[in-house]
Order: C-alpha cells, then structure tokens, then sequence
C-alpha cells in the first residue's frame, strides 16, 4: 500500500475536537452543579470500583488537570485518525478498557481520575507500532511523539511525582504497547526510486544488467567493431617496399 492510505478527512479534526469537548462538558457539568465525579473513578481492588474503568478518563480535578490532558489529546487522536484511521477508535475503546483494568489491579487505594491513561495510550501505541512498521513516514510520526513526549516516561515511576497515578500512566504504556503488537497494518510499499524497483523491470533487458552473469561478475558485452576491408588490405600488403637513401648538405632524405 502506497501513500494514498494517508488521507485528510472531517475525523481527523472532528475526533480529537468532540473527544476534548465532551472532557469540557463532563467538567463543566461537574462544577455547574457541585456533582462529585470523583467517586466514579477507579477504586483499585473495590468492585464498585471497576465502574472507574469506563468513567475515569472523562473526569478531572481541576481546570489545570483538564488543560494538560486536553492539549496531548488533540495533538494525538488527529495523529492516530489521520495515519491509523481504520485502528483508531478500536485503539482508544481497548486501551481506556484494558489500561482501566491494569490500574484497578495494581493502583493504590485511592480514585484515579483523568484522561492521562489514553494518553499514555496513544503514545505507547504511535511509538511502537510506526517503528514495527518500518515505514519511514512511521517511523518519523514515532520519532516526533517522543521528541513531544518523550520526557513522560518519567511518569511511570512511583517516586517522581506521588499525587499523580503513576499506576495509570503504566498501565496506559503498557496497554499501548501491547496493541500495537495485536493489531496489523497494511504493508506499506517504498516509494520507487530506481528502475529496478518497479514491478515491470526485467533484468535481461536492462543494458546495465547486460554485463553482468548469473553470479554477478562483470561481462564485456561489447561486440569490436569490424576494421574497413581497405585497411585490411593495406596492412597485410605482400607488395615489398625499397627506399633509397641519399646524404645532401642539409642531411639525409629519402
């Protein structure tokens, strides 16, 4: 599959754009009428914390937690809907189900709220599936997520920053990863640069190809070009030649 995979569509703007505002909206609701969300997020090990699983990505703190989630989420979602677009949504609903799962198993005793998980998610997902792909474009989609990114992977240690759910951002990396290794994409075909990478090309009409044997040694292929008959003739002459030599003043001539 070429680049024409790669197409702009409505999703690619309208995904992250309706994902980001219906966050907006939960909170806006949340603070509107003093609900208490909190209490729908993910309670590790509780069964009535399992609802968190679904719940928890749409609830947050406060306006600065919901801000440094927004901005990733934008930038992330138009990336997996413009270069994953028949993956996407497959790849959002199982990583906010499974990374939901994994912090209920191994969090603290305490509500783990925020849309940081996904996050983690799609990250995890972008790095590892562009460079299992190998396709440079891919590849260099991977590359720009770290460079933007990178420095998160320090949020998945339990020391660096304890008011956050490092337990989340693990199991988002993880689940992200793991995603990436289930799901296939096409094989992506390399742009042509030589004349040998085209489906059609045939060695043994190729003049290059021409001086080369079966096991890739050199062959002059040349054909000598035939000498004129006259110079023939004139080179293999039985007619003998004399030359008389006389001295003069000047020198000698014949």
């Amino acid at each position: 599959m070429n680049d024409n995979h790669f197409k702009f569509s409505n999703a690619v703007i309208g995904l992250p754009l309706f994902f980001v505002l219906f966050l907006w909206i939960v909170y806006w609701v949340q603070i509107r009428f003093d609900f208490d969300f909190y209490q729908h997020g993910i309670y590790p090990r509780d069964f009535s914390g399992l609802q968190g699983v679904l719940f928890s990505p749409f609830i947050h703190e406060n306006l600065d937690h919901l801000y440094n989630n927004s901005i990733p989420l934008l930038v992330l979602l138009a990336a997996m809907q413009f270069f994953y677009p028949k993956q996407s949504f497959s790849v959002i609903a199982f990583g906010i189900l499974f990374s939901g799962l994994i912090t209920w198993v191994i969090g603290r005793e305490n509500y783990h709220i925020g849309a940081s998980g996904l996050i983690y998610v799609l990250v995890s997902f972008i790095f590892f599936k562009g460079i299992q792909t190998g396709y440079y474009r891919l590849v260099a989609l991977s590359l720009s997520v770290i460079l933007l990114y990178g420095g998160m992977i320090w949020y998945v240690f339990p020391d660096v920053d304890k008011t956050i759910s490092w337990e989340g951002h693990l199991a988002g990396f993880i689940t992200g990863f793991v995603i990436s290794l289930f799901y296939k994409t096409p094989e992506y075909a390399k742009p042509i640069v030589y004349e040998w990478q085209k489906p059609d090309f045939n060695p043994d009409e190729d003049a290059f190809m021409k001086h080369f044997d079966e096991n890739g040694n050199f062959v002059n292929t040349e054909i000598p070009e035939e000498e004129p008959e006259f110079f023939s003739t004139y080179y293999n002459s039985d007619v003998s030649v004399n030359y008389t030599v006389t001295k003069t003043e000047s020198g000698y001539k014949n």
